[in-house]
């Protein structure tokens, strides 16, 4: 990989960044969380509802606050984002929890369409592929976040201290995302011309990404709970699950910046759909913590390619006036998966055990083979 690339996409890599340690931090310390909160699965899935809900309607406003805020718009929101992460932990009660988590998924969400857009618009300037750079951002601080929790947690520190230390970490990060023009362009429907529509590729697309962060919620939310409660593994090794995964995913989409050369992006999907499949059922499955992560190692392999491939193949074939709109979209459909996972996720659990909602995002992972021939055909 070119020293050039990290350069050309800094803003971006920085936001994915900083919201890989956000979440990573959060999916790490969700087993305290539970704790303080004194609830089951279900209960905490419940008070997760107003998280996707949040996120969706800050995916729709994106494109206006783009506008408003202009070049100042990524590295605003990603700052908010990260001080946002600093509430869930800091009250043991459960009216604010889903308050606190609002503002978390609201900011999540606005930066998710904006970060998005403007890796496209670097792509599409520089003519280089950089969407797989961007997401291994992501799973990098995701993993960062993960092992500076398991630190804190050992340590004997309360969600309090963790969520309001590392989000300090992430808004450190999300000041890379300052630019001098930091301008996204293309975010607002023309009133007239080819533009205006974009067709199915987009949906299809994000479909695909639903799919694919579906699972990867199941394996970052739900890992640590899994490995601590499941398998009666100590907050350590509950901990490093998720970081396991993400630094999987990480070395993965490194490796995915070439491999995307020289394969179709039509066999990537099936081919990442399937192995993560195989690895989710391992985790179901799994008798002890280490068969576990090596079910997580396998689900980041084969989930590393999926989502950023759906993104290339949504941008490559919007004309360009309407990229931008048209990965905006994709986002919106995909991050469905994303955060109306731990409710759902949480719902199974709660009626059948951690190990059933693992199998549950295999079956979704299926799915992939039928929908991946549609979206290439079509882009």
């Amino acid at each position: 990989m070119s020293l050039s690339a990290p350069r050309l996409a800094r803003a971006p890599l920085a936001a994915f960044g900083a919201m890989g340690v956000c979440w990573g931090t959060f999916a790490a310390d969700l087993p305290d969380i539970k704790v303080m909160l004194d609830v089951d699965e279900t209960r905490l899935g419940q008070l997760l509802l107003l998280t996707p809900l949040a996120a969706i309607l800050a995916m729709l406003a994106a494109p206006t606050i783009g506008r408003l805020l202009g070049g100042i718009a990524l590295p605003v929101m990603a700052g908010a984002m990260a001080l946002a992460f600093a509430l869930p932990g800091q009250l043991p009660y459960w009216w604010f929890f889903p308050l606190a988590m609002l503002l978390s998924g609201a900011t999540t969400g606005a930066v998710d369409v904006l970060m998005n857009a403007r890796a496209t618009m670097v792509e599409a300037a520089s003519g280089r592929a950089l969407m797989n750079l961007c997401h291994a951002a992501y799973s990098f601080g995701y993993a960062a976040g993960a092992v500076l929790t398991g630190v804190l947690r050992s340590q004997g520190h309360g969600p309090g201290v963790v969520m309001a230390t590392l989000a300090a970490l992430a808004f450190v990060i999300a000041l890379f995302s300052v630019e001098r023009d930091g301008r996204i362009e293309g975010l607002s429907r023309p009133a007239k011309g080819p533009a205006r529509k974009l067709g199915l590729v987009p949906v299809v697309g994000g479909g695909v990404v639903l799919i694919a962060f579906l699972t990867e919620n199941a394996a970052e939310n739900w890992s640590a709970l899994h490995i601590e409660q499941t398998l009666h593994g100590s907050p350590a090794f509950g901990a490093a699950a998720p970081a396991i995964l993400a630094l999987t995913m990480g070395l993965a989409r490194l490796g995915g910046q070439g491999l995307a050369q020289r394969v179709k992006g039509l066999h990537l999907m099936v081919g990442g759909a399937g192995i993560s499949a195989i690895g989710a059922l391992t985790v179901a499955a799994a008798p002890s913590p280490a068969v576990a992560y090596a079910g997580f190692i396998v689900m980041g392999l084969g989930s590393s390619v999926i989502s950023p491939t759906a993104f290339t193949l949504v941008g490559q074939s919007a004309a360009p006036e309407a990229r931008a709109r048209a990965v905006a979209r994709a986002t919106l459909l995909g991050y469905f998966g994303y955060f109306i996972g731990p409710p759902t996720l949480g719902l199974i659990a709660g009626s059948f055990g951690l190990r059933a909602a693992f199998v549950f995002a295999a079956v979704m992972l299926g799915l992939i083979w039928a929908m991946a021939p549609l979206l290439h055909r079509r882009s």
